[in-house]
């Protein structure tokens, strides 16, 4: 009997063990896409076709172009690849200087927020692609901010309307690479002109029932603009409130202009 129980038990823990895997396996892959409904509620939006690789469709990299001096507002020759446009959204947009010195390591030429009186928002547009982001779409920066000031993503879609996620970079002493994917982001609808948050509905379209401010199911597969927002004023020059930007790398699935505006017609 001793050898019978001895043989047995290891038979018997071994079935047990195994029933045991076999009942974690349906909670661990519900766990697993658990993210995905996360969409619903507000999160990096589904799309059509959800793009399923993604390449750098541009970088961002801040000049000085000849003749220009001092810290002063940031203009489109700012902006190293000729490919890629910079728009300014609010009226304190256009108190975003440069800052910096081209070349340097320690000080490196950027873009910073402090005399910016007001909410802001800067994106940047590819001039022949539109970028798919519905599926592994990300953004990669090199942010510093001071005091509570953050950096918030921004993108605006195909039909006009803006969003700002809740992706938020905040407390970065000193400019840092940052990277996050906008499946991970909720968003909120942007009023291009005052740039605030406002209410709004289903992929941008009428006001949610209840005041629900979070946009469901945006569509990201057909990105026209992607940058950045800071919602509060900057505090002027000094160690106070504002927000530095260095590089801004975008990625996603390319979708030429050309074959957009021609699926529109």
């Amino acid at each position: 009997m001793r050898r019978s129980l001895s043989v047995g038990l290891p038979v018997v823990l071994a079935i047990v063990s195994s029933a045991f895997l076999l009942a974690q396996q349906p909670a661990a892959q519900g766990g697993r896409q658990g993210r995905g409904g996360g969409a619903a509620a507000g999160g990096g939006g589904n799309g059509a076709a959800r793009a399923s690789a993604a390449t750098a469709i541009f970088k961002v990299e801040w000049v000085q172009p000849a003749g220009q001096t001092g810290q002063v507002p940031i203009v489109q020759g700012n902006v190293a690849d000729p490919n890629v446009e910079v728009h300014w959204y609010g009226d304190a947009a256009k108190h975003l200087l440069t800052s910096g010195n081209p070349g340097s390591e320690t000080t490196p030429f950027s873009a910073w927020s402090g005399e910016c009186d007001g909410p802001f928002a800067i994106t940047f547009k590819h001039k022949n692609n539109m970028i798919d982001m519905s599926g592994l779409g990300k953004i990669r920066w090199m942010v510093k901010t001071s005091g509570f000031h953050v950096v918030r993503p921004v993108v605006k879609l195909a039909d006009g309307t803006m969003l700002v996620g809740d992706h938020a970079d905040e407390a970065v002493p000193m400019l840092t690479t940052r990277e996050f994917a906008l499946s991970d982001v909720r968003w909120i609808r942007l009023d291009p002109m005052r740039v605030v948050t406002v209410n709004g509905g289903r992929g941008g379209g009428p006001a949610n029932p209840n005041n629900e401010i979070w946009v469901t199911n945006p569509d990201l597969s057909k990105v026209d603009e992607v940058g950045f927002a800071d919602l509060m004023p900057g505090s002027g020059h000094g160690t106070g409130g504002y927000i530095h930007l260095g590089t801004i790398e975008v990625f996603g699935k390319p979708i030429p202009r050309a074959t957009t505006t021609a699926s529109n017609q």
